[in-house]
């Protein structure tokens, strides 16, 4: 019982901080304590820690330099302040991943974890980094270039930043699995230099996976939109005060959508790479 508030309390903390600073809108900080909690009640401080290492870091990239990036998130169809939707698309899957390993304790579910939260955090590092490139995006499907903040366009700083997320969280995850011992089922996985070998490839794996996912999901099957008036190809349905028209994509595979995907595409990329190991 002690941990339910324990982790009740500090979700409400993080999440009440979060919403005065802007980062999350109210349905977004109901989310975050709702997801922050399941992992704190199911996992251990472990689980809990890294995912609070994704939130902290990704919210400082989204303020970081934001003037600069206002031209490219004009168009995308969410920013700044993250709603339910959006917390739930990039945490859900973790928070999945340490119930189901409350139910059935087996390292796998470490290693989705550990993924998915590799290939959110890399996608919001890629984002938000390539967003202040002076280097023109670059489409993932056909290599033409394309404007800033279209859906599928990468930059290799955007990519780097994508690693380096990916690495960050497998770091983050043997830190905090090294300060707050629980039983993954693999010490490959928890002990000493090898284990912060073996988190880091999982986190760079999943990372990059998600991340490419991510955006050629976005390229080839995110529903997107232009503008009537100033033409602009969009994730937004309404853009310059009018609706825009729709012009390709899967109806409703919207942004969160694509995020959950990739998530998924994270995990199962680390789980790959986790099996090499154990």
């Amino acid at each position: 019982m002690m941990n339910v508030w324990i982790g009740l309390a500090g979700s409400m903390a993080i999440a009440g901080l979060a919403y005065w600073k802007q980062s999350l809108s109210g349905s977004g900080a109901a989310a975050a304590v709702v997801v922050g909690w399941l992992l704190y009640v199911t996992g251990s401080p472990a689980w809990y820690g890294t995912l609070i290492a994704f939130f902290l870091s990704s919210s400082f990239l989204s303020h970081y330099k934001k003037k600069l990036k206002k031209e490219a998130e004009s168009g995308y169809a969410k920013s700044g302040k993250r709603d339910a939707g959006q917390v739930l698309a990039n945490g859900g899957l973790a928070a999945a991943c340490g119930l189901l390993h409350y139910l059935f304790p087996h390292p796998v579910w470490w290693m989705a974890f550990v993924g998915a939260m590799a290939a959110v955090n890399a996608d919001t590092w890629a984002t938000e980094i390539g967003g202040i490139s002076r280097a023109q995006p670059r489409s993932i499907v056909t290599w033409k270039k394309v404007a800033a903040g279209t859906s599928g366009g990468v930059t290799w700083a955007g990519i780097a930043a994508s690693a380096a997320g990916g690495l960050f969280i497998g770091m983050m995850s043997w830190l905090f699995l090294s300060l707050w011992p629980a039983q993954v089922g693999s010490s490959v996985l928890a002990d000493g230099p090898s284990g912060l070998l073996s988190l880091s490839l999982l986190g760079l794996a999943g990372g990059i996976s998600g991340s490419l996912a991510d955006s050629f999901a976005g390229a080839k099957w995110q529903e997107m939109h232009r503008c009537r008036k100033c033409g602009k190809e969009i994730e937004r349905t309404v853009h310059c005060g009018i609706p825009a028209l729709r012009i390709r994509g899967l109806r409703g595979m919207n942004n969160e959508a694509v995020n959950l995907l990739a998530s998924a595409v994270g995990a199962a990329a680390a789980v790959t790479a986790g099996m090499w190991l154990v």
